[in-house]
């Protein structure tokens, strides 16, 4: 589709008049009037407003001209996984498990690549040639390139470091010492708890992520203990294989 058939259409589902999105996007209703007509295309800014009016990513905006690849992962980007800035702007760099909440969530490769292998490998390729695969990828990504010269890597390193102090001081029976927290999305992981009074409850969010781990239970192997946090709480439940039982254990405010 073209552009002009693209915020037709987005509009469209919004119920929006053209009077409604001009104002919106602080334009005119002639000038989208011309945007649908495809005299004109929208500039830069407004294509970013249009983006996070309509939560979708100028690529898709301009009719999906370019292939877009997670420049830390190399994971194919749609709408759904492209990772957003705190202001809610689209980052068509990155998927929202590599750069969350403004902060790249991988500093280290080799961590990079185990989490991609675990997800990668199948009955039609093996865990070997998804770690060859990562090894011979991840260099050539615009992210591990320039990866010295961000800004934030200490302090996020930092952070998580003192995260996982916290998370050990809890001293809860049976979880071995915590050595790492990866990025996990929400999705994934967002367990349902029954409550006393027999209802059932989620407490993360499924699209965004966490820094978290799965720990196999020093009593008890047939039990793990699963653990996601983020800057506000920490989260620490059991449960059995394929997650089922899950039992809430801390849920604890930072």
């Amino acid at each position: 589709m073209d552009t002009k058939d693209i915020i037709l259409e987005l509009r469209t589902k919004k119920g929006m008049s053209q009077e409604d999105l001009a104002e919106k996007v602080f334009v005119t209703r002639q000038a989208v009037s011309r945007w649908e007509n495809g005299e004109t295309t929208p500039n830069t800014e407004t294509l970013k407003l249009l983006s996070k009016l309509f939560d979708v990513s100028i690529n898709t905006l301009l009719g999906a001209p370019r292939q877009l690849i997670c420049q830390c992962c190399g994971m194919p980007l749609e709408d759904s996984n492209i990772s957003k800035e705190t202001d809610g702007f689209f980052n068509e760099d990155y998927c929202k498990w590599c750069y969350a909440d403004g902060e790249y969530m991988y500093h280290d490769m080799d961590d990079l690549i185990e989490v991609c292998v675990n997800n990668m490998a199948n009955d039609s390729i093996s865990a070997e040639q998804a770690r060859a695969y990562m090894k011979d990828l991840l260099p050539k990504l615009d992210y591990w390139k320039r990866y010295k010269n961000l800004d934030g890597a200490e302090k996020f390193e930092e952070f998580k470091h003192k995260l996982i102090d916290e998370i050990n001081a809890l001293n809860i029976d049976g979880m071995p010492k915590l050595e790492k927290l990866n990025a996990l999305v929400g999705g994934y992981i967002n367990m349902e708890y029954r409550l006393p009074n027999g209802k059932t409850v989620k407490f993360l969010d499924d699209g965004a992520t966490y820094l978290g781990n799965q720990l196999e239970c020093e009593f008890d192997k047939s039990v793990c203990f699963g653990i996601a946090a983020n800057m506000d709480f920490i989260l620490i439940c059991t449960y059995g294989e394929d997650g089922e039982n899950p039992q809430l254990l801390v849920y604890k405010k930072r």
